[in-house]
């Protein structure tokens, strides 16, 4: 029987503010597994802490809410542990590029194959508004009673200069463009990272609905509205690794494009590369039964409870290494 998208929503009642982006990016997600018709119990949704750290709770699958900036690590822990899951790990722009700016970085250097999803609204939503870590310079948002006084931090830049494989921004409340995008991410083949921008009703009176809509920006000639969002692959962008012989290209029209802010936002896939192995495929050129028999599929324990896991032959190695040190 095919999944539908009921299949991916749980009774637990929702608190997020209304008008939140936070909606938005949670029914991308729901739409995205429906449409890929994933088993609930072949999915596990990750999450840090702030208002996206709920999200777990609102999808039926395996959910994990984790330490504050610490999604990262436990979501690539139980990828490698059963690379059968599919593993999305969410969270907010403070949480994974404030406290958790490191392990975003490390994340890039293994290439583990999963996606990461950052809820990007600028402020910290859950402690009354602070500026995040992607509010811009000179900013001045409603809880803050001077102008932000540090630069921002670029989620696409830092993305691809830390070694993600594929590397895309949606707009939440775009919703189908965005399930359209979370597709994508967990189809690749690799590390993929998905910045979403979202309006924070509450906190947020810059980066608004209509700000971002364009609503309020009308030409002082024609009177038109001046939308600030548009999409890449409408203007003939083509983020997507072909050759090896042109991944520098490729990363310097990435950097062209991440640049733009204001007028113009673009949205869309930014850069997509599965020249680069996985890290379980680094794994399995080591240990060639790894995809067999990983981790979470080793019994360790027989049915009384004893141990039945032999380790004799790590010490040994152990002992070796250290004679020959």
């Amino acid at each position: 029987m095919a999944l539908k998208l009921a299949d991916y929503k749980t009774d637990v009642h929702n608190d997020w503010c209304p008008g939140c982006g936070d909606f938005g990016i949670l029914n991308s997600i729901q739409m995205a597994l429906a449409d890929m018709q994933i088993p609930p119990h072949k999915a596990t949704i990750f999450s840090g802490v702030g208002c996206s750290g709920k999200t777990p709770h609102f999808i039926r699958t395996y959910g994990i809410h984790t330490l504050h900036g610490r999604v990262m690590p436990f979501a690539q822990g139980a990828k490698l542990s059963n690379p059968d899951l599919e593993v999305i790990a969410v969270g907010g722009d403070g949480d994974g590029l404030g406290i958790g700016a490191g392990h975003f970085v490390s994340a890039g250097r293994r290439n583990v194959d999963m996606t990461y999803i950052i809820f990007n609204n600028a402020v910290y939503g859950l402690t009354k508004g602070q500026a995040s870590p992607t509010l811009k310079l000179g900013m001045k948002t409603k809880s803050l009673p001077q102008p932000n006084v540090n630069n921002s931090v670029n989620p696409i830049a830092l993305a691809l200069v830390a070694g993600f494989t594929f590397i895309a921004r949606g707009y939440s409340y775009d919703v189908r463009h965005l399930k359209d995008l979370i597709k994508k991410a967990v189809e690749h083949k690799g590390l993929a990272f998905v910045d979403v921008l979202q309006p924070c009703p509450t906190y947020n009176d810059i980066n608004t609905k209509e700000w971002f809509s364009g609503s309020n920006n009308i030409d002082p000639v024609t009177k038109k509205v001046m939308p600030r969002i548009y999409k890449l692959e409408e203007t003939g962008y083509d983020g997507i690794v072909r050759d090896p012989a042109e991944i520098n290209e490729k990363m310097g029209k990435v950097i062209e494009k991440a640049n733009e802010w204001g007028d113009k936002i673009p949205i869309g896939v930014f850069y997509q590369n599965e020249h680069i192995p996985t890290f379980q495929e680094r794994i399995s050129a080591r240990i060639p039964n790894y995809v067999e028999s990983p981790p979470a599929k080793q019994e360790i324990a027989d049915l009384s409870g004893k141990t039945i896991t032999n380790i004799e032959k790590l010490l040994d190695d152990y002992r070796l290494d250290r004679e020959n040190f």
